[in-house]
């Protein structure tokens, strides 16, 4: 059974002192970094979004970054702008190993985000992972990075809709834990059949 490390938007924006920092962000780093060698694949994923685009909360006068608002594919939340596409809050984090045999960027398209590494939020635009993952051969997946609550979960929930054996290490994940999303994310996985690696 060929086994895949999913490494989900470990990039400066999104660790301290980035635009949309989780709170303990590069504490991942050196947890992912020791996983690598233990799998047959490693994917890296990265938030790639152009300027002004639509989950932007500066895209959205009168809006606020955390509002909900309804756009074409159903309720998105608002984000401060983060990871624009060749900024330093895009980039991976120094510390972070970056050798891996994929890298997937996501939210590349103005007008729907991204959290899957697997889907838009559309649910129906793939990103392509599949695809790899099935002609490589791999089936059993263990998904770490940030956030857990969003990005991580969508991955894991979407790919184990797809079949996939799935873990999430939640020692190398950490969360934004927004109004109960983290409770409500760890419910959805083991709902879902992923199984959950205690920290």
């Amino acid at each position: 059974m060929a086994t895949a490390l999913i490494v989900i938007d470990v990039q400066n924006d999104f660790c301290a002192g980035g635009a949309l920092a989780v709170p303990g962000g590069e504490e991942v780093v050196q947890p992912i970094n020791a996983m690598m060698e233990h799998h047959d694949a490693v994917i890296l994923t990265q938030d790639w979004h152009p300027a002004g685009h639509s989950s932007f909360a500066t895209s959205h006068p009168g809006k606020a970054p955390f509002d909900l608002v309804d756009l074409a594919y159903g309720a998105q939340v608002l984000w401060p702008d983060h990871c624009v596409q060749g900024t330093t809050g895009a980039a991976f984090r120094d510390d972070l190993r970056q050798d891996g045999d994929l890298i997937i960027r996501k939210g590349f398209r103005a007008a729907v985000d991204s959290y899957s590494a697997f889907f838009e939020n559309d649910k129906v635009t793939p990103t392509g992972l599949e695809g790899y993952l099935r002609n490589r051969g791999i089936t059993d997946l263990t998904l770490v990075g940030l956030a857990t609550d969003f990005c991580v979960a969508y991955s894991a929930l979407d790919a184990a809709q797809l079949g996939f054996d799935v873990r999430v290490d939640l020692a190398a994940c950490r969360a934004i834990d927004m109004d109960g999303s983290l409770a409500s994310a760890l419910e959805q996985m083991q709902a879902k059949g992923v199984k959950l690696i205690q920290a």
